[in-house]
């Protein structure tokens, strides 16, 4: 499915290979999963990052996702933050990959949004939207979150949000939402954050024994900060 693969290549980093396959995208994008609302209301972002400066676009993509917790685009950092589960997530997660014959390339997480969508670009439709349920309070928190900033990113989420039936009016949502957005502007702020967080992942009993594909189903939501 092509709009996942899609999607996930506008959540990634900034590069001249992003801005020049922009056509490729919004062919993909026509391909008839979203509703055309959600299609045109990602054509902002699809503009900027076309004719935008290259480094005035990666400026604010690091600034959004790198410099802020509270739109990480790692979607265990949202429901297990840095504790050891997080680290139990990540092997099993993995091993769902390795079973679906998706090999993970590159320095990112595995619960890394966009390496999670392009995943399910491999996969079934009603699969990949079970799968992609199952983290919709995080989507519809990333995509709140987006909003109140009015970010044309929040579109990418909004149409995430579409794709899984989320529901906005969970209480795993509210959970989220309730906790207060990161300034990455407060640089004192956002250095506390970060040292008060641990990493403490380590190894998990059950590595290695065969997961369920709805994997994300086991999600809660964070303690709030």
């Amino acid at each position: 499915m092509r709009t996942f693969k899609a999607l996930s290549a506008l959540l990634t980093y900034p590069g001249h290979d992003l801005k020049e396959a922009i056509p490729a995208i919004r062919v993909a994008l026509g391909e008839g999963l979203l509703p055309p609302a959600s299609v045109a209301a990602l054509e902002p972002l699809l503009v900027s990052l076309e004719t935008g400066d290259i480094y005035d676009l990666q400026e604010r993509y690091v600034l959004l996702f790198d410099r802020s917790r509270t739109l990480s685009l790692n979607l265990f950092e949202h429901i297990h933050g840095e504790s050891r589960d997080r680290g139990g997530a990540m092997v099993d997660l993995l091993e769902t990959y390795r079973l679906g014959g998706f090999d993970l390339a590159g320095a990112e997480l595995p619960d890394h949004l966009p390496v999670l969508l392009e995943f399910l670009s491999m996969r079934p439709l009603a699969e990949a939207r079970e799968i992609l349920a199952d983290a919709g309070h995080i989507l519809v928190a990333l995509a709140e979150r987006l909003a109140r900033r009015e970010s044309v990113y929040a579109a990418v989420l909004e149409g995430l949000v579409t794709l899984s039936f989320a529901d906005p009016a969970t209480e795993e949502a509210r959970v989220l939402l309730a906790q207060q957005d990161d300034n990455p502007e407060d640089l004192a702020a956002l250095d506390a954050v970060w040292e008060e967080a641990q990493v403490t992942f380590g190894p998990d009993p059950n590595a290695g024994c065969p997961v369920s594909r709805d994997i994300l189903a086991r999600m809660e939501p964070a303690p709030a900060r």
